[in-house]
């Protein structure tokens, strides 16, 4: 009877300080989640010129950069500019990032004809630095009848989101946000993402793309 009880008591005991150290594991975790978020930037800058432009995208990480940390940049494009997905998944195969879009890319629409579109970046994280260079180009836009020769097209700067596999639940998560994201670029399914509730407030990007000046006197209506 007395071994009985002493080895249930040397299970519980076991049990007990498993289920301890993987609790302290996953709070030191979800600890370096949260000082990666609190130190983390980004910066954005447009490099080229005229309707085939690049975004550069930089991340800057704590120096001690957890293993298996995942990051991933939300990108909202407006209208008045595309990607192209064949020249993304050519890039992607030559550079260490992958990328998903929220839907499909009409190549050919004019900028009043077209809509607005979500990338989702994940680069691999081979340290505290992280570059993405993402191609993008110009729309066709309507011609102006105000006597202005360009319009502005605003380039927000990319939403930051960070995971890692040991930190399941970020306790006291003021002030981050948890959301749901595909985990990879396959959306094969999704994950819980952390991201900073007040994050840093990054200027948009203005560009100005010249556009066709038309004089009403001088417009003929079709019949």
């Amino acid at each position: 009877m007395h071994f009985v009880l002493y080895t249930v008591f040397g299970c519980l005991s076991t049990c007990y300080c498993f289920i301890a150290t993987a609790v302290h594991s996953e709070e030191n975790r979800c600890d370096l989640l949260k000082q990666q978020l609190q130190s983390s930037r980004v910066s954005v800058q447009i490099t080229k010129t005229g309707f085939h432009r690049e975004l550069l995208t930089t991340v800057e990480l704590r120096p001690d950069v957890p293993s298996g940390l995942g990051v991933l940049l939300i990108h909202r494009w407006p209208r008045g500019v595309y990607v192209d997905p064949f020249q993304l998944a050519t890039l992607s195969q030559q550079s260490h990032w992958q990328m998903s879009l929220d839907s499909a890319v009409d190549l050919e629409a004019a900028a009043h004809q077209a809509e607005g579109f979500v990338t989702r970046v994940y680069p691999a994280v081979d340290g505290p630095t992280i570059r993405v260079t993402i191609p993008f180009h110009f729309r066709y836009h309507q011609p102006r009848y105000d006597g202005e020769t360009f319009t502005t097209v605003e380039i927000e700067p990319p939403q930051l989101l960070l995971r890692t596999e040991g930190c399941l639940q970020l306790s006291g998560s003021e002030p981050h946000a948890t959301v749901d994201a595909p985990c990879t670029h396959s959306n094969a399914s999704t994950c819980p993402w952390v991201r900073l509730q007040q994050q840093l407030v990054l200027k948009s990007a203005t560009l100005h793309q010249m556009v066709t000046f038309t004089s009403e006197l001088n417009t003929v209506p079709f019949k």
